[in-house]
């Protein structure tokens, strides 16, 4: 039986960093994961270049519960350390929009760096080991794995949450969670494509493919991004922003031209060309094959000088405004996150260790925790994962 000062289950992004951490403590560390890979979430990140933290990351970038929850570890681990931290490795990285950062050669030289502190920090990670049962029978854990029992002062749980079961994911950390009796937010897909059903999917469907710049709100929080058209719905940034606060049986609202108010411009045009198209105007704002299907959708026809303002007013209101509810959401599969999971109430902000069992800790995404799109929900684990590194 081989005895640690720290065991962590999970060798994905906040696992690796609290490893890293408490190493440097001096402390006898050892990661397992059952996959063959370390990170691979990581690794498949950002289109494979990782977009591995935001420069404009706060805490209100997060949704929990509790909002003020993640203060404390983003405070003291910020993007801003995480950067130095890629600097010091040399990895050349940009600036995409909004402040997103990504390796300007490859996810896996993130990886390589994790891995390159947890050797030095003296550290060790076994993979292709499923964990069996945990229990803790004294003042320290016993885990059963696939490859002998290991016992552990500290047990931390980064096991991460639901999404994209494809790759490995699984809900373990909440079983884990319940069997030590601890309270769970309902964890459901999160940053993930809206689906919709019969005249909306057809329409949508149709436009597959197709993108666009677009307001996406939902009651009073609201994205500017790119917006996608798919075969079961809308995707792109904008909707699975908005995928993270809607709620089922509730509409969204989509402004497809946020650039303008789209009466104004089209009264303007029927004074300065009235023998114009009213698709034609439209052609102006939107691309033709969308116009093409909008009209059809929304029974836009004829020559601008026959539309009355009632009529402009009706066309605005469905570009600008346009009102869709969804059915669902591709769910886990597609799912970027997971949202809720160990409620912040059983955490400390601190160190996140579980209060009613000592030397437990749950970081990264098992946590209700949940990140904006663009390289938040990377920098919740390495804040998360450092603050558990500090203490375990």
């Amino acid at each position: 039986m081989r005895d640690l000062d720290v065991l962590i289950l999970g060798g994905g992004a906040a696992g690796l960093m609290c490893a890293i951490e408490a190493g440097k403590r001096g402390r006898k560390v050892l990661v397992i994961d059952h996959a063959k890979r370390p990170a691979d979430k990581i690794r498949i990140s950002g289109g494979g270049r990782c977009n591995f933290t935001n420069l404009h990351c706060s805490p209100a970038n997060f949704l929990s519960q509790n909002p003020r929850f993640c203060v404390s570890a983003l405070k003291r681990y910020t993007q801003q350390d995480f950067l130095k931290l890629v600097e010091s490795h040399r990895i050349s990285w940009h600036e995409k929009t909004l402040g997103q950062l990504f390796c300007d050669e490859s996810a896996k030289d993130i990886i390589q760096m994790l891995l390159a502190e947890l050797e030095a920090a003296g550290g060790t990670l076994q993979l292709e080991t499923e964990v069996m049962a945990v229990s803790k029978p004294d003042d320290r854990f016993s885990v059963a794995t696939s490859k002998g029992p290991l016992r552990a002062k500290s047990l931390v749980v980064a096991t991460g949450g639901p999404s994209i079961p494809k790759m490995g994911a699984t809900g373990f950390a909440y079983e884990l969670a319940k069997q030590f009796d601890l309270s769970l937010v309902t964890p459901r897909a999160a940053l993930v494509p809206l689906t919709f059903s019969d005249a909306n999917k057809e329409l949508c469907s149709s436009l597959s493919g197709i993108s666009v710049d677009a307001k996406v709100s939902f009651q009073k929080t609201t994205f500017r991004e790119g917006l996608l058209f798919t075969h079961r719905g809308l995707s792109g940034p904008s909707i699975l922003q908005i995928s993270s606060y809607w709620q089922e049986g509730k509409p969204i609202s989509v402004n497809l031209v946020p650039e303008a108010d789209v009466f104004e411009t089209l009264r303007s045009a029927r004074q300065e060309t009235p023998k114009q198209d009213l698709k034609t105007a439209l052609g102006q704002l939107l691309p033709n094959r969308l116009v093409e299907a909008l009209s059809q959708a929304f029974k836009l026809k004829g020559r601008l000088a026959d539309q009355s303002d009632k009529v402009l007013r009706r066309a605005a209101e469905q570009l600008n405004r346009w009102q869709l509810t969804p059915v669902g959401t591709e769910g886990y599969r597609t799912a970027e996150v997971t949202l809720g999971g160990v409620d912040t109430r059983e955490l400390s902000s601190k160190t996140l260790e579980t209060s009613k069992v000592p030397g437990l800790y749950f970081i990264g995404e098992a946590v209700d925790v949940t990140g904006h799109l663009g390289g938040f929900n990377f920098q919740w684990a390495w804040s998360s994962g450092h603050a558990a590194g500090q203490v375990v």
